[in-house]
């Protein structure tokens, strides 16, 4: 890598697995782009929901390179994720459903038996919602597997032992930001915070370290700039695929299980979910960001995001290869167009720093 006397930084901030397959085409991009970069050897890496497990992959010495062509073979055995180790129902998190829910049901059962001219019906319902289960799935099953692949590529587990690695999760109880990494929060295991950081609500239970709940970090208030900051980073690039779709309703575009379709609402109400969620957070980022920056003259930040006319991609299934190939060339082609524009705000800061681009 080029000598620089500026440290740099990378935020990865993930976007479920379709996300965290964008980021990986978007840093093989700059990689190719740039003579004698390598994103494993910048000097923070921070990693935030799935963008955690690309910024483990990079800790542990792997090129984008390495990893963008790994995703894109399916013979590769580099990272050989399959469906069964993120979508496993919790059991134990079922079991305290079913417990709740008798408990519920005894207590509406005493209340009509003893004021049954006072029941209301609406109120005993209400008891129920405490009852739903904290997430559909457990993380235990991709925990494991993240343990299975860094065991057999040799990559040390201990999260101590990674000086440039911070992984961003949020306390449940506290509802405060927390990182993993040396000079933080660093007695777990490299697969456990990685598991805490991916722990999406809704669709996973929180994990649980030490006495405490963790779920995923996501894109935080500001795309978590200020954890490379604080490591003397002065630039700083944010990969983000987490912006909000532009479809256009007069064309059949979105794919969906009964064919493709129009309108965000024919993916239903995950990606209803989803779709508000990107939004909300997207504003929330930018406005945070602009505050960091009139703070931080001194730091550069650069924030990486695909079109939101182009962010459709990310409906596909990246259990499909198909749809994984789609995700991983997306992400790299408009990184290398955004690139070779001279008037690249990526490129040109890339260049103040001390890179030379190819072309």
């Amino acid at each position: 890598m080029t000598e620089r006397d500026n440290k740099i930084g990378l935020c990865l901030c993930g976007g479920g697995l379709t996300g965290a397959m964008y980021e990986v085409g978007c840093l093989a991009a700059i990689e190719d782009e740039f003579e004698d970069l390598r994103c494993s050897e910048l000097d923070a890496i921070v990693g935030a929901s799935s963008g955690s497990v690309v910024a483990v992959g990079l800790a542990g010495g792997y090129s984008a390179q390495r990893l963008y062509r790994a995703l894109l073979d399916p013979a590769d055995d580099l990272f050989p994720i399959q469906r069964q180790h993120l979508l496993r129902f919790d059991s134990m998190e079922f079991r305290r459903v079913v417990s709740s829910l008798v408990g519920a049901a005894r207590r509406a059962v005493t209340s009509a038996a003893l004021r049954p001219l006072d029941l209301d019906l609406w109120s005993e319902l209400d008891r129920l919602y405490d009852s739903l289960p904290a997430g559909l799935f457990t993380m235990d099953s991709f925990e494991r597997f993240m343990e299975s692949v860094l065991r057999r590529r040799g990559i040390d587990r201990e999260l101590s032992n990674h000086d440039r690695l911070m992984l961003i999760a949020n306390d449940l109880d506290a509802g405060e930001r927390v990182i993993f990494g040396q000079g933080h929060e660093s007695n777990v295991t490299l697969e456990r915070a990685v598991a805490a950081s991916c722990a999406a609500p809704m669709l996973f239970a929180p994990v649980r370290i030490g006495e405490r709940d963790y779920i995923s970090g996501g894109l935080g208030a500001m795309g978590h700039v200020d954890v490379a900051a604080d490591a003397g980073c002065k630039l700083v690039v944010v990969v983000n695929a987490m912006v909000p779709v532009a479809t256009d309703i007069d064309e059949r575009h979105i794919p969906t299980g009964h064919g493709p379709m129009r309108r965000v609402r024919d993916k239903g109400f995950l990606w209803v979910y989803s779709q508000a969620w990107r939004v909300a957070s997207q504003a929330r980022m930018r406005q945070g960001l602009a505050g960091f920056r009139a703070a931080h003259p001194d730091v550069d930040v650069v924030v990486v995001e695909p079109s939101p006319i182009d962010a459709g991609v990310f409906m596909s299934s990246p259990m499909n290869f198909a749809g994984r190939r789609a995700i991983l060339e997306a992400g790299y082609r408009s990184t290398v167009e955004y690139l070779r524009s001279h008037r690249s705000e990526l490129r040109l800061a890339f260049e103040r720093h001390g890179f030379i681009a190819k072309s």
